[in-house]
């Protein structure tokens, strides 16, 4: 099956399963959608969580290759990333914007919601076509559309649906072949296995390119030592992808399973995000082989990891802002004061234009750094530029919308005030998150 009939078949399944047929007529591609229903099987599932090297062993690491660079600014989505956007879309809609109070009240997301967002394949984007990925080219614009979709229905329960896809995908870009063949098939079987990026540390004026952190070598193999914070699931992880100032060498990512002796976990609740049920991670003396070091400590390896996280950051900021506006839109259109809509009042109206204004520029600065990265160019000025607006902009929108609101804006029997609690985590927070 080639790596579009892939791609075909994981956007139909999900429009199958969550929103019906009728999205495939909205868009005109029952024809298509009906000759290319995903046939494939999955493989591994819960018999490989103990991460043992299966049968698909790889002489050398699979990798995605780059989309080819167009000679045209054009960040149009192909047939494959429209149904994908799509599906993710109908999901976010149907399944995670009616669940996503009770997850913000319980402080974590619904066990079958995540087993329902497993089935969707996000984990799978950035699992190479070797190891039963969907995509042969890089998939960062695909996972950046359906990032933005999910969290159109919901910040919180979107980063814990995606922290898997976080491990999986730095995996596919970075991992060896015997890391890969350990791991990945988990994250393209049915059942994936609950995973996060673990990069934020709790201290002021963190910077997650000098991590406190450390990692010495010992025996062989490396010794952890230090405190991550608001891991998503952090309870539920059975794999870490750790971030950690490794000596003689800088920082560097390293691969920790939970089960590993000195890992431990504590809550931690926090103003927004919480149904992604965020934790503190402590590495007690954790020790691991050499064996899960990533890209043998590789500098630049760590800082695109960064990078990318901050895109992500950037693509759940673009989702939650849209939440914002189009719930705005019709209530200051049916909400009334002295005998008429509040919207035809000109300082109502500028502030909802604002909005849609600096939402477009967030959207176009953050699909532009993730098609430099999926073209393999350099892409951290973009990722720069997208991260300073997004954060800026997204709390200003999620402010704004609060405002527009009134007293509506501050009673959880409206959505905004969670979605405004929601993107001020785009401002700060690292990791978690990876496209």
């Amino acid at each position: 099956m080639s790596a579009a009939d892939r791609a075909m078949g994981l956007g139909l399944r999900a429009l199958n399963r969550f929103a019906g047929l009728d999205v495939i007529d909205r868009v005109g591609l029952r024809k298509p959608a009906e000759r290319l229903l995903y046939r494939g099987t999955m493989a591994a599932g819960a018999a490989s969580r103990t991460f043992a090297a299966g049968t698909r062993r790889l002489s050398r690491p699979a990798r995605q290759a780059p989309r080819p660079a167009g000679d045209l600014f054009d960040l149009t989505p192909d047939d494959e990333q429209a149904m994908i956007r799509e599906s993710f879309g109908s999901f976010a809609a149907e399944r995670i914007r009616p669940a996503a109070q009770q997850a913000d009240a319980d402080s974590a997301a619904p066990p079958e919601l995540l087993a329902q967002a497993a089935e969707l394949g996000i984990a799978m984007l950035g699992v190479p076509e070797e190891l039963d990925g969907p995509l042969a080219e890089r998939a960062t614009v695909t996972s950046v559309l359906a990032a933005e979709a999910l969290a159109h229905g919901d910040m919180g329960l979107t980063v814990a649906a995606l922290a898997p896809a976080a491990v999986s995908s730095a995996l596919g870009l970075w991992g060896d072949a015997d890391q890969q063949s350990r791991y990945l098939p988990a994250f393209a079987g049915d059942d994936p296995p609950a995973a996060a990026l673990a990069l934020l540390e709790p201290r002021p004026l963190f910077d997650p390119l000098e991590p406190a952190t450390r990692a010495r070598r010992v025996n062989g193999g490396f010794s952890l030592e230090g405190t991550k914070s608001l891991v998503p699931r952090a309870a539920d992880a059975e794999l870490l992808l750790v971030g950690a100032q490794l000596e003689g060498r800088g920082p560097a990512l390293f691969l920790v399973e939970s089960s590993t002796k000195g890992v431990l976990t504590e809550p931690e609740p926090a103003m927004g995000l919480r149904a992604a049920a965020t934790g503190r991670l402590v590495l007690d003396d954790v020790r691991v082989d050499a064996a899960a070091l990533i890209a043998e400590g590789a500098p630049e390896v760590y800082g695109e990891c960064v990078r990318r996280a901050r895109l992500g950051w950037c693509t759940l900021a673009v989702g939650t802002a849209q939440a914002v506006l189009d719930y705005v839109i019709p209530y200051v259109n049916e909400r009334e004061a002295f005998g008429e809509p509040i919207s035809n009042r000109q300082a109502v109206a500028f502030a909802v234009a604002d909005m849609a204004i600096e939402l477009e520029g967030m959207r176009l600065t953050t699909w532009r750094a993730a098609a430099r990265a999926d073209s393999g160019r350099e892409f951290a000025r973009e990722t720069a530029v997208a991260r300073r607006l997004c954060s800026e902009k997204g709390m200003q929108i999620g402010s704004q919308g609060v405002q527009l609101l009134g007293g509506h804006g501050f009673v959880t029997e409206h959505p905004v005030e969670r979605w405004y609690r929601d993107l001020r985590a785009a401002g700060l927070m690292e990791g978690a998150v990876l496209v």
